[in-house]
């Protein structure tokens, strides 16, 4: 049994369906995050408990939970255990390589590799030097404990694309990601799990697909005051990112169905255009953010079959059916999404936000923004017909149920909290990769 779990991170479920419509499978049409971003979404998606109990969240990025995790349990059961990984938080500095027999990135990831010299650090110690650090930074590499090719690769890199010669399109790894999957010799007994980048800022896809010059955008600072950009040339970016996304996948998809008898195809979050005043996803849980695109498919279905199921489901109940599909054995909130929908013993779901991680809010209050609306504990709603969330002004809602306030207050106290106080000590490189993400 050979399963694929695909995450298109910051995919929002109405851009799905406008460019997405070409994916077979059955497309889960209330499916939910357990979160308002990446890392607190994958740790739910990867161990099968909420972000708070599984002890990561903002402040707390590192994968350290003791649940097993999902590439632990196929590793486990006799599968080879695979990972191509776009996304910095997702990646070895968190330990999101845990029970992965290959853990391979795209241009971002290979700037963190413990084996290849640090650029960004270098740099940044250096700026003052003129041209004769570059004589500097070859004597370290041929002399230090580096691997010298990847480490000057690196560099020039980094320098073709200060003097503007580097890349002259923007992909986010997406295309290395084909290459990986085109490349690899899939066994019979194979977990793949994939992320794509192409949806998420800077909003940055090749020249071919870009109908506006990618804006700048500080999602945070453009909630607390307002985006410099224009809103229009900001949501016409993104779904310029969507449209190339889509192309890619569809070529990558293409190779997945030929190898594996399952292909998950989801987002971990959504993003903010402007709803509500919020922009991109770090600033609360609107549902436009914490909905997400889900489709399932297997060998079982034709190349054209999509069907709908209006169930509202979690990412965790993702977590429960990847472990069913491969006869696992593992704890998990979910249920099962391949059975019949009237067997859920299960209908309600909540959705966390922890406030800022510490790097934003020290960032923020720096730059003179009170961030008490965003640094605070809220939580929503999942049920039939209906999405309820908290915000600092109160409580908003989209369809009706009962007692919606009472029910997210049960949930909360069914929790099993797990704290954690110490995050991750991060490297020059990997503030730099994150900072060009907005995540520091």
């Amino acid at each position: 049994m050979n399963v694929a779990l695909v995450v298109l991170d910051t995919l929002r479920k109405d851009a799905f369906d406008a460019h997405f419509d070409w994916l077979p499978g059955t497309r889960f049409e209330n499916a939910y995050s357990t979160s308002h971003w990446t890392v607190p979404a994958h740790a739910s998606l990867f161990a099968g408990k909420y972000p708070s109990e599984l002890g990561v969240y903002a402040g707390a990025q590192l994968l350290d939970c003791p649940e097993p995790v999902l590439p632990e349990s196929f590793h486990g059961g006799g599968y080879t255990t695979r990972a191509f990984s776009a996304n910095v938080n997702i990646s070895r500095p968190f330990d999101f390589h845990r029970g992965f027999d290959r853990f391979e990135g795209s241009w971002r990831l290979d700037a963190l590799s413990e084996d290849v010299f640090d650029w960004d650090g270098f740099i940044a110690e250096t700026r003052d030097m003129g041209p004769e650090r570059y004589a500097v930074a070859l004597r370290d590499i041929l002399l230090g404990d580096c691997d010298t090719v990847p480490s000057l690769k690196r560099g020039a890199f980094l320098k073709l694309r200060d003097l503007g010669m580097g890349r002259t399109t923007r992909d986010d790894g997406a295309t290395e990601a084909l290459q990986f999957v085109r490349e690899t010799d899939f066994g019979d007994d194979e977990f793949l799990f994939v992320n794509l980048m192409e949806a998420h800022t800077p909003y940055a896809p090749p020249e071919e697909f870009r109908t506006v010059d990618p804006p700048e955008l500080d999602g945070l600072r453009a909630t607390l005051s307002s985006p410099d950009a224009d809103p229009d040339r900001i949501r016409r970016a993104y779904d310029d990112g969507v449209r190339y996304l889509a192309d890619r996948y569809r070529a990558i998809f293409a190779e997945l169905r030929e190898e594996f008898d399952y292909v998950i195809t989801l987002a971990d979050h959504g993003e903010a255009l402007g709803e509500y005043g919020a922009w991109e996803h770090l600033c609360g849980l609107y549902p436009e953010v914490t909905k997400v695109p889900l489709c399932i498919w297997s060998t079982d279905e034709t190349e054209t079959t999509s069907t709908r199921r209006e169930e509202p489901v979690s990412l965790l109940d993702v977590h429960r059916t990847v472990l069913d599909i491969a006869d696992l054995d593992g704890d998990s909130r979910g249920r099962n999404l391949l059975v019949d929908p009237d067997d859920a013993d299960r209908t309600e779901w909540l959705v966390e936000y922890h406030g800022l991680t510490d790097r934003h809010r020290a960032a923020l209050s720096r730059d003179g923004f009170d961030v008490e609306p965003l640094d605070t504990e809220l939580h929503a709603l999942v049920a039939p017909g209906y999405y309820g969330w908290e915000t600092p002004d109160g409580f908003r809602q989209s369809g009706e149920t009962e007692k919606p306030r009472e029910r997210v207050e049960t949930l909360v106290n069914e929790l099993n909290r797990r704290v954690v106080s110490n995050d991750a000590a991060l490297s020059p490189a990997v503030e730099e990769q994150l900072r060009d993400l907005g995540y520091a």
